[in-house]
């Protein structure tokens, strides 16, 4: 054990002078490893987090997107459920870390990537977050728009086009925009009370959207009647390991950054049951109510409609579409907050500590999230499930692929928690890079994304020969990044570790205590 550091009786590490750390360039307040004392976060904080970041526009829409893509009600579940499990495994994995060393994600991956390295996997991140909260910022706007709308007559709705939106709703965007900036600049104690008020509310709106739709369609039975356009034969299954890989993708993103979260966590046990109970509940019950409100409105209006703003905007009451938007918007501020917001703040934060701070990594995520134009991602189902989803899925894997490798495989959870901070210590490797977890992410994401295919992407994709490993995209990414950094980090010797750097005397990080 570190003599800077002590171990809880329940496994939890903690520096024992954390002040040490303030004159490295790799540390700030933000980035520190939470005391043990300040790590209070329960079973209800994960669960309630898991409610707010899964019953969101986005997680409706992408349940329904399956159905608009031709799949009945039991092959759209199938698909959905197969997906939580296999992502909540390496998120489980990942969030092992936050817990017992108090750490952030890009932190974290300093132990493999090397102090300077870590920020190609935190920005990776942070870029695809910037994406999403884009997309679900777009998404809360137009249930604004919607909103006003039903209140304010035609004037709004009428209005004039500006670069090929209504002012209007561009006006919506801008304002679910500013809300959620003030939040977050308040900081991550603010995100975490908004989270557990908003939990139990979430659940509204959906709900609302769904008995309005079984009053209409007449009940369950003509729901369940539609078996879909693609049946259980060949038309299916190409359709289904695609469209797989897109419900990983959507949270692997959390399972690379849960540790943002689970560094909070008062013990493994609270977060690890949270977690359990959160993730696969919450999202089986949202995929439930998209699966049903999107069939039932094609009985009601003979066309598939995944965006529910849309589909509520045709309801004849205007009463259910103010009350169910108004939840919907709720829920999709919980959701973009923690999901979207915290992680590249840190990540940002990670990769300038001395001028970036939480806060102004959150307003630089705001910023980065207008200027990839969601609008453009979030306007076809194929595009958001096969295109956005798919590619940076397979990215992703490869990130979480050497994570796991390094932290369970490699280093068999035992870190050194002070070099985390300092390029003196056994994370600096070679100029602040370890070539190994560069080498391993890289093959990984050719194989995963090199086939890409579909939408931008050229019909034989981008390099032919791995086409077919595309529609698999996130397993190929984590397997094959997994297996190259076990293959380059097993055989070093601790001389040819400490051999990284002249005249250092550091030890193998595969062997350090903790």
């Amino acid at each position: 054990m570190e003599p800077t550091t002590s171990v809880h009786s329940d496994g939890r590490v903690e520096l024992a002078d954390v002040r040490s750390l303030a004159g490295s360039r790799f540390f700030n307040e933000e980035l520190a490893p939470v005391p043990v004392a300040r790590r209070t976060w329960t079973t209800y904080n994960y669960f309630a987090l898991w409610m707010g970041m899964a019953h969101n526009i986005p997680s409706y829409a992408l349940a329904a997107s399956l159905i608009a893509l031709g799949m009945n009600w039991v092959q759209a579940l199938i698909t959905i459920t197969i997906g939580n499990l296999v992502v909540l495994a390496p998120m489980l994995l990942n969030s092992h870390a936050g817990t017992k060393y108090g750490i952030p994600f890009p932190v974290f991956a300093r132990a493999f990537y090397g102090l300077r390295g870590a920020n190609l996997a935190a920005l990776l991140r942070a870029f695809i977050a910037c994406g999403w909260f884009g997309i679900q910022t777009w998404v809360g706007g137009e249930a604004i728009y919607v909103i006003v709308g039903r209140l304010a007559g035609s004037g709004w709705r009428d209005s004039s086009v500006l670069w090929g939106q209504h002012w209007t709703l561009w006006l919506s965007f801008a304002v679910f925009w500013i809300v959620q900036m003030l939040i977050i600049w308040r900081g991550m104690e603010a995100v975490r009370k908004f989270e557990n008020w908003t939990a139990p509310l979430v659940s509204v709106g959906f709900l609302i959207l769904l008995g309005y739709v079984l009053v209409k369609a007449g009940g369950l039975g003509p729901i369940l009647e539609d078996g879909g356009k693609l049946g259980w034969g060949s038309d299916f299954w190409k359709v289904f390991a695609p469209s797989l890989m897109a419900m990983i993708a959507f949270w692997s993103t959390l399972s690379l950054n849960m540790p943002d979260f689970t560094r909070f966590g008062g013990s493994q046990r609270k977060q690890v049951r949270g977690q359990i109970f959160g993730l696969p509940t919450t999202m089986t019950f949202i995929a439930i109510v998209a699966i049903l409100t999107t069939s039932g409105g094609h009985v009601l209006y003979g066309e598939d409609i995944w965006d529910p703003a849309q589909l509520a905007d045709r309801f004849a009451s205007p009463v259910v579409v103010v009350v169910a938007l108004v939840a919907l918007v709720l829920a999709t501020i919980s959701a973009n907050l923690a999901a979207n917001v915290v992680s590249p703040s840190y990540d940002f934060s990670n990769a300038f500590p001395k001028r970036i701070t939480f806060a102004i990594g959150g307003l630089i995520t705001g910023i980065l999230g207008i200027v990839i134009q969601p609008w453009r991602l979030y306007s076809d189902p194929s595009i958001y499930i096969f295109a956005w989803l798919g590619f940076y899925g397979g990215l992703l894997g490869a990130v979480a692929g050497v994570l796991v490798a390094g932290y369970w495989i490699v280093n068999r959870t035992r870190l050194r928690l002070r070099d985390l901070y300092t390029p003196d210590g056994v994370y600096w490797f070679r100029g602040g890079w370890n070539w190994r977890a560069l080498v391993a992410t890289l093959v990984g994401a050719v194989l995963a994304v090199g086939g890409a295919y579909g939408g931008p992407f050229p019909a034989d994709g981008l390099i032919p020969f791995l086409k077919p490993l595309y529609d698999y995209n996130w397993v190929i990414g984590f397997v094959g990044a997994l297996l190259v950094y076990v293959l380059f980090s097993l055989p070093l010797t601790k001389k040819e570790e400490t051999s990284e750097r002249p005249g250092s005397s550091r030890i193998d990080p595969a062997a350090v205590d903790g």
